[in-house]
């Protein structure tokens, strides 16, 4: 692009001065086909070509090809050409074809103007990954815009599945206390599933989603971002004057600072209609005129029938999820919101656990795992070992050792268990560590580091604060010795300072 001053003195020594085009060119420091272009975008005829040039004889069929396949790159058509006997070079022969490539015809466009309460327009936005322990997440933006107010609801979710999709619309209508009658989509797999022509194959849950807040889905057409583009303006606002720089913890956090930007700076901003208006004032005259909401939500879970494995945990997005032992080799229905999973089997709900967003780890329920390791006693020992081995990974190499001299790996087990429970996960890992380093490799030798540990902190060994339950330990008396016994020892104990009976 060049600027309006260069272009009008480009046609005044053309016209007036009658300069050449290589003369301009040379002068105001251009190439001469940006002044063929000004001179052809005013009318101006160029001065014919003095010589012949080599591309002479294809000039026809590069026309004659461009006219029935207008979109063929430049590079097809120097292979045609060389084919059939062009030996120019290829960056040559591009600049000599560019005035033959047919110009599309420019396109006017409306200006859309929507109704109060009439139409919003959605989008996703992709804002990277997000790591949470061992898994990288989508980071994505769900975008709802009001046509008319421009009001913003942005709430960011990790994945963009369809019941994601529902939960930012519901969370919007629930923000802006009503619902539009309209909702536009670009051809997303959340919303259109297939599409030829005018015959469009909407998402079912979409659907049904519709129905309940009653409002109609209109996807745009095919190659119109136009259509949707105060949504798409949105999400370029929202990069620049939100999510840069922005430091946050989680995506909770993160959707709360959104929240707090939605209600305050981006509703602060002129409105385009009308600049003695803001954002936040055109939306209170949109307010009254949105549909009402529904009595109830409509239900927004995650739904999936998924089978029990042969071990009591069912995998959903990434991790395995405890269940009673009794659903092995089962069908279940996992029922999932952003917080909660819960496990159903015959419509009864039969586990819950926390949501978690990690990838591949073991959430427990401790009873479904105490249930287990009591229908089926030979599972404690490996049990122990997992349990040993999360809690303190140098055990492996422990155990390893133990093994190679014979020893007992059941007790040693046991015992480090025991230490676990006593000691804590990371003061075990660092006594093995040091025993391991001694070439001491024994649970007596780790028992040993710790207790030092201890005294050297000043404290009291740790003592076990229950009995065994075992009948024959909790009937125990004892009976406390005498300590006229010790009295009697004392007397028997020679002084060395004192002469004896023989005045020794």
């Amino acid at each position: 692009m060049i600027s309006p001053k260069l272009e009008a003195e480009i046609l005044r020594l053309y016209h007036a001065e009658k300069w050449r085009v290589g003369t301009i060119a040379g002068q105001l420091g251009v190439h001469h086909g940006v002044v063929r272009r000004v001179l052809a975008r005013d009318g101006a005829e160029e001065p014919k070509r003095s010589r012949a040039t080599r591309l002479d004889p294809y000039i026809p069929l590069i026309i004659a090809t461009w006219k029935q396949y207008p979109k063929l790159l430049a590079s097809r058509l120097y292979e045609m050409c060389h084919q059939r006997g062009y030996r120019g070079s290829p960056d040559h022969f591009r600049h000599m074809v560019a005035p033959y490539r047919p110009k599309p015809t420019a396109e006017a466009y409306l200006r859309l103007k929507t109704l109060p309460g009439e139409q919003a327009q959605v989008d996703w936005g992709h804002f990277g990954k997000l790591t949470i322990g061992h898994a990288a997440r989508s980071l994505l933006a769900f975008v709802m815009v009001l046509s008319y107010s421009r009001r913003i609801f942005l709430r960011f979710f990790l994945g963009q599945q369809s019941e994601n999709f529902l939960r930012g619309h519901q969370a919007a209508f629930g923000a802006w206390g009503g619902v539009v009658r309209v909702v536009l989509y670009d051809n997303l797999k959340s919303a259109v599933l297939e599409r030829r022509g005018d015959a469009i194959r909407f998402n079912p849950l979409l659907l049904e989603f519709a129905r309940h807040y009653r409002f109609a889905p209109r996807p745009v057409a095919v190659a119109r971002g136009n259509e949707k583009g105060r949504v798409e303006r949105s999400i370029a606002y929202i990069r620049r004057a939100f999510f840069m720089a922005r430091r946050f913890r989680d995506v909770d956090d993160l959707n709360r600072q959104a929240q707090e930007w939605c209600d305050g700076p981006a509703c602060q901003r002129r409105w385009v209609e009308d600049d003695r208006l803001t954002v936040r004032e055109a939306f209170e005259k949109e307010r009254p005129l949105l549909l009402p909401l529904p009595p109830a939500p409509f239900p927004t879970d995650e739904r999936r029938e998924l089978e029990v494995g042969k071990t009591p945990y069912v995998r959903f997005d990434h991790n395995d999820y405890s269940v009673p032992h009794e659903l092995v080799r089962q069908t279940v229905v996992v029922v999932a919101s952003l917080q909660t999973v819960r496990i159903m089997h015959r419509s009864t709900v039969v586990a819950e656990h926390d949501r978690g967003f990690d990838r591949r780890r073991q959430i427990e329920d401790p009873a479904h795992i105490e249930r287990l390791v009591e229908h089926k006693r030979q599972a404690r020992a490996h049990r122990g070992l997992d349990r040993l081995a999360a809690a303190a990974p140098a055990s492996r190499e422990l155990l390893t050792c133990l093994a190679q001299r014979g020893a007992n790996l059941g007790s040693a087990t046991a015992r480090l268990l025991g230490l676990l429970d006593e000691f804590g996960a990371a003061r075990l890992e660092q006594a093995i560590g040091e025993a391991i380093e001694k070439d001491i490799p024994h649970h007596h030798a780790v028992r040993q580091i710790l207790e030092r540990q201890h005294r050297a902190e000043g404290r009291r060994p740790a003592l076990p604060v229950e009995l065994p339950d075992d009948p024959r330990v909790r009937e125990l008396t004892i009976r406390p010795h005498t300590l006229e016994s010790y009295d009697a020892l004392t007397r028997d104990i020679v002084d060395p300072q004192e002469p004896n009976d023989h005045g020794e």
